[in-house]
């Protein structure tokens, strides 16, 4: 059962009425950050109930040492972990000596906004005190996209049918703990706590990798609306300090207290300006003010918007699903740190170590090429060019060589750091994604120059792991690959996973190809990689030798490419017939039961006809999604965005439909049952693609023209998006009886429509009648 607490609503994530069982589920889905940091959704007064308390900061992490019950050689020796960072939203509130709790008061008129329009969040709520004192709070808080260090919070409390004493106790923690620590250890060490007049600081270093952390507040006051200055009582402990502020009210006063808080690291700066930085960060905060630091916030929220927004009309919760995706995004990663990346649960916890995944290649480049200038994707694909040397190290760790590169299913340097084996060992398609995310940039951007400038080292490397990955099968008279794990990952160990055997061809093909043009268009270049690389013409012929005969598994009577070799073996049984008490069988089966299944967690052999639709018939996209989707659990978040697109392209407008709104929602209506433990960050570009690929239709053609086959579902009146193509900025809006393009840019454009070229004048638009 989906939950369906969330309000629907154009440009908010709303919820109304306490409900203590929301509340781990609510920190998740109204968190908020800047690309550098972000935090959960906690309350800054104290609360005694169920909560997931979480901030982190990008790049910060520890290498917590792995669990495991049977050691095997090759195993990563830690799994890194984005860190619970100090926290410094806390504000402990006492009215007449009794401590705020909504665990342990009545709580009326229950309001939260994270308003995704303008970037902040706010609460709202009377609270009905044991001892009868009844007040009412007001609180909004945001992290700064401008002055990406800094964090601000308006909390205020009203007295309504009382007079007496509000006490303000804002606080810096570092004590602070990872829920998903391995051996429930400590993280932090605390280096020094300082004190000052309404500020505060504690330096902090990580254990293991030393980074260093200088963690500020810095608070002023407000009566009745009016600045006041307040006496503060000092508590410092080992690794906290809070300061406590008294407030004399009259029954209808107002008090209100400021809070800025702010991150200083020793990934930016010197570590012995930290403490500085920190405090200056705040005392700026400080100076400029809460409606000054708004302000900026909501500008910056609006140009974001005016690249990114998709908007649908008819269909409010639709419309709310896909500007919670696309704010989430953003939220996660901007671009101005090439040395960051798009972890799964972003900053909305800690579930999968906060790390990169092959999720990043795979579906959220092309959001960001697409909404941002190309150079922010291109510094995702940079990411993994500096982490070349490291995934060479991984690969000759289980036994390849000569440069061999097998990238990490996880990361936080290079090095793998995922310590499950089907995983570690077995999922090595994730070095196809490496490949294909170059393949698709230059797609998009034809900046061509980055494969001989970066990428062709990368291809290289990744070459030489499918071609000595891939053994000669005698029995079958063509290369095979073993004992893997697919995308789908309820199997596990299996031989010739059709999408791995296809991209290990592709990626050989690629490489090859690239070569060539590189010789003929950049000699320079070319000499140089092969110089650096040790590369010869005969080693790429035995590498076309194991792609030109790649072995796929294929069933004739049924006419379609198998997941793998023994699939048919399994009872087929579709999806339907699974009682609903069953679902999701993650949660219900054994894992023996998963894998002997028929089940699949998501899109497998779809996911290479989702990547290589070019290569396959309709008729042959048409008989695989026949097959496979009734067999598809969706128990990944990564699965309903890739069947919503090849839907669409097949015509299946209600099934594309049913998963966009499962896309859509997948967290803000909890179909995975899980969204407590933080929200699915990189499956959201997936939602975005369902729109712009899927209903949309926009493809790059082989000749570099930008095609569209607009399509909308019966429910929506229109939708429009707007996307960045090489420089040019193209409008796009359907209805349920029109088409309308028009171009932002300076030149004219030619793109398909249908097949059809059209011609867009420069600040022009363009009906087409569908």
């Amino acid at each position: 059962m989906n939950k369906n607490y969330i309000i629907p609503n154009e440009w908010s994530i709303l919820e109304e009425g306490f409900n203590k069982e929301n509340v781990k589920s609510s920190e998740s889905l109204f968190s908020i950050g800047n690309g550098a940091l972000g935090q959960r959704a906690n309350f800054e007064e104290d609360y005694s109930g169920s909560s997931f308390q979480g901030s982190y900061i990008g790049g910060i992490y520890y290498p917590d040492k792995t669990r495991v019950g049977w050691w095997k050689n090759g195993y990563p020796e830690y799994f890194a972990k984005v860190l619970n960072a100090p926290n410094w939203i806390g504000i402990r509130i006492k009215i007449n000596n009794t401590i705020l709790d909504l665990n342990a008061c009545k709580v009326q008129k229950f309001k939260r906004e994270l308003n995704m329009k303008e970037g902040w969040l706010s609460r709202s709520f009377n609270a009905i005190l044991e001892t009868g004192e009844e007040i009412e709070v007001f609180t909004k808080r945001f992290i700064s996209i401008t002055h990406n260090e800094i964090g601000a919070i308006k909390y205020a409390v009203k007295a309504v049918n009382f007079s007496g004493e509000i006490t303000f106790s804002p606080y810096l923690d570092a004590g602070i703990v990872n829920q998903d620590s391995n051996y429930d250890e400590f993280f932090w060490k605390t280096l020094q706590i300082k004190e000052g007049k309404n500020n505060a600081c504690i330096l902090s270093k990580t254990l293991k990798t030393g980074f260093e952390v200088a963690t500020a507040m810095e608070v002023s006051f407000e009566h009745n609306s009016n600045r006041i200055k307040i006496p503060q009582e000092v508590l410092t402990q080992e690794n906290s300090i809070s300061y406590s502020y008294k407030v004399n009210c009259s029954q209808g006063d107002v008090a209100t207290i400021y809070k800025y808080g702010s991150y200083a690291t020793s990934l930016n700066h010197n570590s012995d300006k930290l403490i500085d930085v920190a405090f200056k960060n705040v005392a700026t905060a400080n100076k400029l003010g809460f409606k000054t630091l708004l302000a900026k916030q909501k500008k910056s929220w609006n140009t974001i918007w005016s690249t990114s927004d998709i908007k649908i009309e008819g269909d409010i919760k639709a419309q709310q699903g896909i500007r919670f995706n696309i704010f989430q995004l953003n939220q996660t990663y901007l671009g101005t740190d090439s040395r960051l990346n798009i972890g799964p649960k972003g900053f909305t916890g800690e579930k999968y170590g906060g790390s990169t995944y092959w999720d990043t290649e795979a579906y959220c480049i092309p959001f960001y090429m697409a909404t941002k200038d190309a150079s922010i994707a291109k510094k995702l694909l940079m990411y993994r060019y500096n982490q070349l040397d490291k995934a060479i190290e991984n690969a000759k760790k289980l036994g390849f060589k000569n440069g061999a590169a097998l990238y990490p299913m996880v990361t936080m340097n290079g090095e793998e750091c995922h310590n499950e084996w089907e995983i570690t060992f077995e999922e090595i398609h994730r070095n196809g994604a490496m490949i294909y995310g170059i393949y698709n940039y230059v797609n998009y951007t034809n900046d061509f120059e980055y494969i001989p400038k970066f990428g062709l080292e990368v291809m290289i490397g990744v070459a030489r792991f499918w071609h000595q990955r891939a053994n000669f099968s005698e029995a079958k008279n063509q290369y095979v690959i073993l004992g893997v794990t697919g995308p789908n990952e309820y199997e596990n160990n299996v031989n010739n996973n059709f999408y791995t055997n296809y991209l290990a061809k592709w990626c050989i093909e690629y490489a090859i190809e690239s070569l060539q043009k590189v010789k003929n268009e950049y000699s320079e270049d070319y000499d140089r990689v092969l110089k650096k690389a040790n590369l010869t013409e005969a080693e790429t012929k035995q590498w076309l030798q194991v792609a030109n005969n790649m072995y796929f598994p294929y069933s004739k009577e049924k006419q379609v490419y198998l997941q793998q070799d023994g699939f048919l073996d399994k009872e087929l049984i579709p999806v339907s017939q699974l009682p609903n008490t069953q679902r999701p069988i993650n949660q219900k089966w054994s894992w023996d039961r998963i894998l002997r299944s028929c089940y699949i967690k998501q899109a497998d052999v779809l996911q290479c006809m989702f990547f290589f639709e070019k290569q396959f018939t309709k008729q042959e996209l048409e008989r695989h999604f026949d097959f496979y989707e009734p067999l598809t659990v969706h128990e990944s978040s990564l699965s309903p965005c890739v069947h919503s697109i090849l839907a669409a392209s097949i015509d299946r407008m209600p099934k594309a439909y049913e998963q966009y709104v499962r896309t859509s929602r997948l967290d803000l209506d909890d179909y995975n049952h899980e969204v407590d433990e933080g929200c699915h960050i990189t499956s959201m570009a997936g939602t975005w693609m369902s729109i712009v690929q899927g209903f949309g239709g926009m493809r790059v053609t082989n000749k570099g023209m930008l095609s569209f086959n607009p399509q909308i579902p019966k429910e929506w009146k229109s939708y429009a998006f707007t996307i960045n193509f090489r420089g040019n900025i193209i409008n796009v809006y359907k209805s349920q009886n029109n088409c309308k393009f028009s171009n932002e840019s300076g030149n004219e454009i030619t793109i398909l429509v249908h097949n059809e070229e059209v011609k867009l004048p420069s600040k022009q638009l363009i009906l087409i009648s569908i």
